[in-house]
């Protein structure tokens, strides 16, 4: 964890947020940028929307705990096994959130994460679509860490129902961690647009419980 830690909360009615800018260590981000484009086994999943398949404009990885499986979009993922590389981070994570967020997280036996979906983005073309991260398997008030490495990028929020709720936009910097909570899934949406400002990638890695099936 940097000594240069900034926290900040995020603004969001119905909802709360977290940003925490320089989490990483710049020279311990760029290592770990490294070890995850070489090593974690990316693929190019297909959802389906609106009752056709199609290819992700990203690449993706799910890793875990045995029976840590996760379904989104009509796509079901077995967890890999850990990477060093991802579990290190994991801790590091977990030893923030640890005794700071308890009143947001459900009773997970001190476990706070057991899964972690990854997503390359290659180059400003690749991008996420409006979504939020409801799926029964994560709970009411799921608690998500999503660390950024690599190409800053935009990172958009917009309320779910309140058209009166100005839309929220972060930049989402190489170290940073930004952890959604409370009922942030279940009142706002979040995206990653496509941008021209990039060419270079970006790994961002969304830890989470999701319930062993």
């Amino acid at each position: 964890m940097s000594s240069d830690l900034s926290e900040a909360r995020v603004t969001l009615p119905d909802g709360d947020a977290w940003l925490m800018e320089g989490f990483i260590e710049p020279a311990d981000a760029d290592t770990y940028l490294e070890r995850l484009l070489a090593d974690v086994a990316w693929e190019q999943h297909q959802i389906r929307i609106f009752g056709r398949r199609i290819a992700t404009p990203r690449l993706s990885a799910w890793y875990g705990d045995p029976g840590a499986r996760y379904c989104y979009s009509g796509l079901m993922l077995e967890p890999l096994d850990w990477l060093p590389a991802i579990a290190e981070l994991k801790a590091q994570i977990e030893s923030r959130v640890s005794g700071h967020f308890n009143n947001y997280s459900n009773s997970y036996d001190n476990n706070y994460y057991n899964s972690a979906l990854l997503n390359l983005y290659r180059n400003g073309a690749d991008s996420m679509g409006w979504h939020s991260d409801d799926e029964p398997e994560l709970g009411d008030q799921p608690m998500i860490a999503s660390l950024s490495l690599g190409a800053e990028r935009r990172f958009r929020l917009k309320h779910r129902t309140r058209t009166e709720v100005d839309p929220v936009a972060l930049t989402l910097t190489h170290g940073s961690l930004l952890i959604m909570c409370g009922d942030t899934q279940k009142n706002w949406k979040h995206a990653l647009p496509k941008t021209s400002s990039t060419c270079e990638p970006r790994v961002n890695l969304t830890f989470r419980f999701v319930r062993p099936s």
